[in-house]
């Protein structure tokens, strides 16, 4: 028997090429998704010094313990804010998914600039709240996007690396606050969450809507998307989708949100000066970032290996192990700024779960409700979310500590290991059109 060249020769698989409008999308989805996570995050790190500035204005004194539970109420009226944003899913379903997605980015940049003019809190308030419906809206949009304008043999790495752009928004935050934010204030730092802007006139000039889209529009029979998610065919995966976007969703807000504030009070307790422990604070965020863009880039091989739902039990267990890990043990040790920051490397790789469901909540719904589902169930989250940051906030008042009550967060996502078997496991499908 003869082996000849080509029997030994290996067959290796080309990807298909991306052409210039999908570039030119992923970029704009990216950046869009970037500047969220930056302006979603810009809050963290100037909480403390807007709200004593703003309380004495409001007619209130800026004790800790004020300005705590000021912060919990705000950041509860930003998360109500991004739950409204499921507006957003509906309207891209009818019109389109670019044209949609630049208004969101349009909402989330201007009310974040003028929340730098903010004279009191109740401005403040009004401003981030109207900012949030923006930026909750992005990420179901830029998600569906990139889901159905990239060719399916990439579509998976497209969502891990759409995912890394938020918490590169993070880093971005951490490193305007490390020089603009401690020379300029915290007026400043609101003022530079104005830039997307640009980001959605480009968006709306230089990018095409996803074929699937176009197809679908074509051949639609006018439904209701909201009824039909809801409906008897996509009920049970929607309500478990629900469920493990609020777990992921409080994970984030406990974890990133109250980072900052932790880093600065072991800081302070380590004899750092006030400027040096905001610096400390925005070197962890920036740690914090990095895990968790590595943990967006090794999530989707994971996925297409041992499936969607084991993959994020992996990272669940793995949010609970380092959520206990930091604000339940670092946290109260003697000199536990160093391995405080250290687990906050781990807590930020298994915080990436968040990519798993930019690819896989696309896959369980067909395009005409697409954006609808995406934008409905992390919506659904953030409004739950919304109620457990207050709750946090009261606790943390009540118990005079911060690290015990982010800690007892940890539990949710030991609940979430109890809800995965439900979700349908959709490894090796292609999207659904």
């Amino acid at each position: 028997m003869m082996n000849t060249l080509t029997d030994r020769t290996p067959v290796t698989r080309r990807r298909t090429p991306l052409n210039r409008s999908q570039i030119v999308g992923f970029w704009g989805a990216w950046a869009g998704w970037t500047l969220d996570g930056m302006d979603s995050f810009i809050y963290a790190l100037v909480l403390t010094p807007a709200l004593t500035e703003l309380l004495p204005r409001s007619g209130f004194a800026a004790t800790p313990a004020n300005v705590g539970l000021a912060g919990s109420i705000l950041f509860a009226l930003f998360l109500v804010g991004w739950g409204l944003s499921f507006i957003w899913g509906p309207l891209a379903d009818r019109f389109g998914r670019t044209k949609v997605l630049a208004g969101t980015i349009f909402t989330f940049a201007i009310f974040t600039g003028l929340a730098a003019t903010s004279t009191n809190v109740w401005e403040l308030g009004i401003y981030r709240f109207i900012a949030g419906v923006g930026i909750g809206g992005e990420w179901a949009l830029a998600g569906t996007y990139v889901a159905e304008a990239w060719p399916e043999d990439r579509r998976k790495m497209g969502a891990g690396y759409l995912q890394t752009g938020y918490y590169a928004g993070f880093f971005l935050a951490a490193a305007l606050n490390y020089t603009i934010g401690v020379h300029y204030g915290w007026r400043a730092m609101f003022l530079t969450g104005a830039v997307p802007v640009v980001v959605a006139i480009l968006i709306l000039l230089r990018v095409k809507e996803p074929e699937k889209w176009q197809k679908a529009e074509a051949n639609a029979v006018r439904t209701r998307p909201l009824r039909e998610i809801l409906g008897p065919t996509y009920r049970r995966r929607t309500w478990v989708a629900c469920i493990l976007l609020t777990i992921a969703i409080i994970g984030l807000w406990a974890g990133a949100v109250y980072e900052p504030s932790a880093v600065i009070q072991l800081a302070t307790r380590a004899g750092l000066a006030k400027g040096d422990s905001i610096r400390m604070a925005s070197l962890a965020t920036g740690l914090l970032s990095i895990g968790t863009i590595l943990g967006c880039l090794a999530l989707p091989p994971i996925a297409e290996r041992i499936g969607r739902k084991k993959t994020l039990a992996i990272y669940f267990a793995g949010m609970a192990v380092s959520i206990l890990g930091s604000f339940g043990w670092a946290f109260y040790l003697p000199n536990g700024l160093a391995p405080f920051i250290a687990w906050l490397f781990v807590l930020g790789f298994f915080g990436g779960n968040f990519a798993l469901f930019s690819l896989w909540l696309p896959e369980q719904f067909e395009t005409r409700v697409r954006a609808t589902a995406f934008a409905f169930c992390t919506s659904f989250g953030r409004f739950v979310g919304a109620g457990v940051n207050f709750l946090l906030g009261a606790a943390v008042l009540h118990m005079h500590t911060l690290g015990v009550p982010v800690a007892l967060t940890a539990l949710a996502f030991v609940i979430g290991l109890f809800v995965i078997p439900f979700a349908p496991e959709t490894k090796g499908e292609v999207l659904p059109q």
